[in-house]
């Protein structure tokens, strides 16, 4: 998807507090094109920003759907305080909004989890939080992991969550991806009657993604970010 099909959700740190754009003076990752997608914390403010696809028929999606992309917790001032994420079903055009959050822990070594709640506070620790599922897996800061979140909305109203990783190494950016279930994070049932998150599902929404941040001088990279929608 081009620059220009994303908008960036209200509510979220300003430009100067993170800057963020396309660059091609940080590595890609395997098999990765000419730029990235870039944030960059400049003060110590907390908050985040979002971007969500501004399509026809994907703002807001009427079911669920699928999204993925490359994410790196990328080396900066500290190795917390901040969270790279991927989101579906998001609520509204606010960062204070609620969605389904998959990407990379406050943590070092980091996991990959899964949390439902308001994209401003982005990923908390593995155990934090609102985490539904984490990893069993952990990586080091400067790791990419290609990811991807599948949301589907059933017919009796329950919502399954599926959180997938394609092995960059052995099929990098450019082959045909091989999506496998991250390890430690079995299909997630968000049942009709909220009693597995303890909230009712979110059914359907906006997909994007964005970064939460505490701290000055956290980084986060985003490439190959792909959107569809269930039908």
């Amino acid at each position: 998807m081009a620059l220009a099909d994303w908008t960036y959700l209200n509510g979220g740190l300003d430009i100067a507090t993170v800057d963020r754009g396309v660059t091609a003076g940080i590595a890609r990752p395997p098999g990765g094109g000419n730029f990235l997608f870039a944030f960059n914390s400049l003060t110590a403010a907390q908050g985040a920003v979002g971007l969500f696809a501004n399509l026809p028929d994907f703002a807001p999606m009427s079911k669920g759907g699928s999204i993925r992309g490359c994410l790196q917790r990328g080396p900066g001032g500290g190795p917390t305080s901040f969270s790279p994420f991927l989101f579906l079903c998001g609520q509204g055009t606010s960062v204070n909004d609620s969605a389904y959050l998959l990407g990379l822990s406050d943590d070092e070594p980091h996991r990959v989890v899964l949390r439902k709640g308001a994209v401003a506070t982005g990923l908390p620790g593995a155990d934090g939080p609102g985490v539904l599922l984490k990893s069993s897996a952990s990586f080091t800061q400067g790791t990419w992991l290609h990811l991807r979140l599948d949301v589907v909305v059933n017919a009796n109203g329950d919502v399954v969550l599926k959180a997938l990783r394609n092995d960059l190494a052995a099929h990098p950016l450019g082959t045909p991806p091989d999506w496998q279930p991250v390890p430690g994070m079995a299909d997630f049932i968000d049942d009709a009657l909220g009693i597995n998150s303890g909230s009712q599902p979110l059914t359907s929404g906006r997909g994007g993604f964005g970064f939460a941040v505490k701290d000055v001088t956290r980084r986060a990279y985003f490439d190959s970010l792909e959107l569809s929608r269930q039908a």
